[in-house]
């Protein structure tokens, strides 16, 4: 064991502790797969990630995205909370974005003022979920099968299946059945799956979607205070479909106490960007 540079950040917040934290431990050389898990396990958070010098041509660095039980090819807190411990710990881009490589290949970060963003990255499966799906979603939410009123795959890397609901308030007063949404993860709709649950905040707002995401974790269902690969995938969808404008922002994290932002963006060569704040919450060494 050696000591590392380590820091915890809370991202997609200004404000400590009101976003999802994430493990960053800034020099993963020498590490395996084992322990990397190991120690993500022990923190007990969503993710950690360890960053590794980059592989690929044009890349500033690599990163290793891990949670509890597996690694995962993508995540997007991870990605700016990543980005944000590395350049405050003197990284330099080396062109006018900064570029992860992750599991999914190549992935360009942008400074938005105070804020980092993310190019979202293409979906690997879109589309309506089927109605067996629905049914059992419904059922594990608790609410009736018309109380949805749009449905998509959303998966770019995680496994997520998207529902709309037509107000903010129907999602915030979810109370989910763990014992059926755990269903998702033995295969009766699929290997690891992950639910997330949107809907519209009322006119005049400036946030314009209340967002959740369930899914297993924790040997349990578990809630992620606040979701880059999901919003990312869901504005996809909700622009895509004319259902979203060009850009808006989502809260998420509402029912847990938090108040996750995340900043969506569609520019104008279609590409969408997911931005938020992130801030050290905790800055020294991990042994490992």
């Amino acid at each position: 064991m050696q000591l590392r540079p380590f820091k915890q950040i809370d991202v997609f917040t200004e404000t400590p502790y009101l976003g999802n934290p994430l493990a960053v431990v800034l020099d993963g050389s020498g590490l395996d797969t084992q322990e990397m898990q190991h120690f993500t396990n022990w923190t007990n958070l969503s993710e950690a990630t360890f960053l590794l010098p980059p592989t690929q041509p044009g890349a500033d660095y690599r990163v290793r995205i891990f949670c509890p039980g597996r690694e995962l090819p993508f995540a997007g807190h991870p990605t700016l909370g990543s980005c944000h411990a590395w350049l405050e710990a003197g990284g330099k881009p080396r062109g006018d974005h900064v570029v992860q490589e992750c599991g999914v290949g190549l992935v360009k970060l942008r400074r938005d003022g105070g804020r980092l963003a993310f190019a979202a990255p293409p979906l690997r499966k879109s589309g309506p979920l089927a109605e067996e799906d629905l049914a059992l979603i419904a059922r594990g939410l608790r609410i009736a099968r018309s109380d949805i009123v749009g449905h998509a795959w959303c998966d770019n890397g995680p496994n997520w299946r998207g529902v709309l609901l037509g107000s903010a308030e129907q999602v915030l007063a979810l109370q989910p059945d763990a014992a059926v949404l755990a269903g998702l993860d033995v295969g009766v709709v699929g290997p690891r799956g992950k639910v997330g649950v949107v809907a519209p905040h009322g006119a005049g707002e400036d946030i314009a979607f209340e967002v959740r995401a369930f899914f297993p974790g924790n040997n349990a269902m578990a809630e992620d205070p606040v979701t880059g690969s999901l919003n990312a995938a869901l504005a996809q969808w909700l622009i895509g479909a004319g259902i979203a404008p060009r850009q808006y922002i989502a809260a998420q994290g509402t029912a847990m106490g938090r108040a996750g932002r995340v900043h969506v963006e569609q520019d104008e060569r279609g590409e969408i960007w997911i931005g938020g704040a992130s801030v050290t919450c905790v800055d020294g060494q991990v042994r490992l």
